[in-house]
């Protein structure tokens, strides 16, 4: 198996888009990633591009040949590959686009994620993310994705003492941090305060523990690294590429306070890379709620279960603390369109690690990780990223 490099990366502004369509987002990211990389369209080998539910948001299927279109590569009839994992569609299709350059087959490789889901009402978007939750044991009887993650929080807070005012720490830390990205859906401080008196969703989930819907595309370039440098001077070396599985309904679980996908996807990643989570420097995590976040750095192994509303409380995961977390705002404050997620968490860890992180920017970054959920945690993606 060859060593993988991403040479380039490009993303959109995350947000309601009403004046872009699905094929003009990925093909904005698609354009600057391409030019990050310095390459042109004719020496791209494949395509794999993440997406959930375009057919439900915007009406249109067969979005791998759409991508390979829009982005002016039909006529070259290279292959272009739709991947869908729910919300860990754009994590899911880099690691299919990792497995096609390491295996030799290619060598030249886009992995992008593209959603659009404004163009739509609130109640059919809600509708269709429902499709990634157990439709006939959970849906159907009332359960939504709020109520599922809230059932979560309810046993984590009983269990190990966890806080309505540490989970409203996640919010108040990613949107302070989205502050300082350009590309971020929302650039507004929130109090602890504020997240406590917004609206219950799913009692103990209040608004401002959700993550938003959201537009939004991004698009990295990998290659064998043996060739990187032939490309740009700072490529990124991809040492790590997992992805776990685990039941699609909450009620089969081995425990409700813990994502196994996540677990087994970050001992294997952890492995393949030869570190240790300590060894980390900085992480996006799926923070699809704020509940998710300090599941997934205790899944992942940051801390020890049950530790991570109070890692969070004293600011240990804080862009100034040991171990930032979400320095890009994450899904709560960036944006989440589901799609392109996994794909923008890699986008933000190649820019800390590239030292162009601007005012967000982490001292000494060697190793970055990123962690993608696919609904409540049926799959999980993690990668880890070094200089």
């Amino acid at each position: 198996m060859r060593s993988v490099s991403i040479i380039g990366v490009g993303c959109t502004k995350f947000g309601e888009r009403w004046e872009s369509s699905l094929r003009d987002l990925v093909a904005e990211a698609g354009v600057i990633a391409i030019d990050d990389a310095c390459i042109v369209g004719e020496q791209i080998d494949a395509l794999f591009v993440g997406n959930m539910s375009a057919g439900r948001f915007v009406g249109q299927e067969h979005i791998g040949a759409l991508i390979a279109d829009c982005a002016g590569l039909s006529r070259r009839h290279i292959a272009s590959t739709r991947v869908e994992a729910a919300c860990a569609s754009g994590g899911l299709a880099l690691r299919q686009a990792v497995l096609a350059v390491a295996s030799g087959y290619h060598d030249i490789v886009i992995a992008a994620g593209v959603e659009k889901m404004t163009d739509v009402s609130a109640g059919t978007a809600a509708d269709a993310l429902a499709a990634a939750a157990d439709r006939e044991w959970e849906c159907f009887v009332g359960a939504t994705f709020p109520a599922l993650y809230a059932m979560m929080a309810r046993l984590h807070m009983r269990r190990y003492g966890t806080t309505h005012d540490q989970m409203a720490m996640v919010a108040v830390k990613n949107h302070h941090h989205a502050c300082m990205n350009p590309i971020a859906q929302y650039h507004a401080e929130l109090s602890i305060e504020d997240v406590n008196r917004s609206p219950m969703v799913a009692d103990p989930l209040h608004v401002f523990d959700c993550s938003p819907i959201s537009d939004g595309a991004a698009v990295v370039v990998i290659v064998p690294t043996e060739m990187a440098r032939s490309f740009v001077d700072t490529p990124v070396r991809i040492v790590g590429s997992s992805q776990g599985s685990d039941t699609l309904a909450l009620h089969d679980r081995r425990d409700l306070t813990t994502l196994d996908s996540t677990v087994i996807a970050a001992r294997s990643a952890f492995r393949q890379a030869d570190i240790e989570p300590w060894q980390v420097d900085v992480a996006e995590v799926h923070d699809c709620f704020t509940i998710a976040e300090i599941l997934a750095i205790e899944d992942i192994g940051f801390v020890e279960k049950g530790q991570g509303g109070r890692v969070v409380e004293e600011g240990i995961t804080a862009l100034s603390g040991e171990l930032p977390v979400n320095t890009s705002g994450g899904l709560k404050a960036c944006g989440h369109p589901v799609g392109a997620t996994g794909i923008k968490q890699v986008y933000e860890i190649v820019l800390q690690l590239r030292g162009e992180a601007g005012q967000r920017q982490v001292d000494e970054v060697e190793i970055g990780l990123t962690h993608n959920v696919g609904g409540s945690g049926g799959t999980a993606i993690v990668h880890i990223l070094t200089r």
